[in-house]
């Protein structure tokens, strides 16, 4: 389904009772003879996390920050606060300090440590998202869709709940291409493109995008392509929203999209249980 709607607030009632809150700041999510083997590491792959205290079988949505691999900091979304939900707001490495695909694999290592240590925290692992805006989609559908990122930590990609990118890119990445002294105009699509691993068994996949004309180059037609491309390989679950009026900064009406999706798969595998 593609749906090209104009973003309006959703209520959110189920999320909304739980009050108390507990965040934790800069936890390695390398283990300790690797962060002291590497400097950049030590300083730059830590993560924070923003939990429901006293709760149980929370979802927990990954968050993995934009700024074109090149820049940007973690952060946890302020509209994703006090929604009954655990936010882990993510750092990996930058180019130019690494070239691909170590960021990549930073964006895998933190995603295996939530889930070998969510549920210490209260949280219900069989329900954890991962999403992220620009950079940050893209890494979200790297990692859930080529599942070597995952295996290498022996966790399945395919146990992620959701996917739920922003604005990603879906060929590769633009500095990945400069990387290579390939010009952004020119796309491609190849190994460390998410469109390069379309598969019928991925976990569900909602791709939003801001206002196709005033989108990045191509952002809304490459989310588009994947959406077709993943439907025709059997993927059931590919929807996409086009949010009209907004631009690459689309984050504010895309949040409550995000948590509608949480709650409605979260509904799902509570009914299958």
């Amino acid at each position: 389904m593609i749906l090209s709607i104009l973003a309006f607030g959703f209520g959110l009632t189920t999320y909304s009772q739980v009050t108390q809150y507990e965040t934790r700041q800069n936890i390695h999510y390398y283990n300790e003879p690797i962060n002291q083997a590497d400097e950049y590491i030590n300083e730059r792959c830590v993560l924070d996390i923003y939990y429901p205290k006293n709760a149980k079988a929370f979802p927990t949505i990954v968050w993995f920050h934009g700024g074109g691999l090149t820049g940007g900091n973690k952060e946890i979304p302020e509209q994703l606060m006090e929604k009954g939900v655990c936010i882990v707001a993510v750092n990996y490495r930058l180019y130019p300090k690494v070239k691909a695909p170590l960021y990549i694999d930073d964006a895998a290592a933190a995603v295996s440590w939530v889930f070998k240590n969510v549920a210490d925290l209260g949280g219900d692992p069989s329900l954890i998202f991962v999403s992220g805006h620009s950079a940050g989609g893209y890494l979200a559908s790297m990692i859930g869709l080529d599942k070597s990122w995952l295996d290498k930590y022996h966790i399945d990609a395919d146990s992620i709940a959701g996917l739920i990118p922003f604005s990603g890119h879906t060929i590769t990445h633009f500095t990945v291409r400069v990387e290579r002294g390939i010009p952004g105009t020119q796309p491609i699509v190849d190994s460390l493109a998410p469109l390069y691993h379309v598969r019928p068994d991925a976990p569900p996949l909602l791709l939003i995008t801001g206002d196709r004309e005033l989108e990045l180059l191509g952002r809304y037609e490459e989310n588009a392509y994947l959406m077709r491309m993943m439907k025709i390989a059997g993927h059931k679950e590919t929807t996409l929203y086009e949010l009209d009026g907004y631009g690459h900064g689309m984050t504010e009406p895309a949040f409550p999209l995000l948590l509608k999706e949480v709650e409605r798969i979260k509904g799902e595998k509570t009914t299958d249980k």
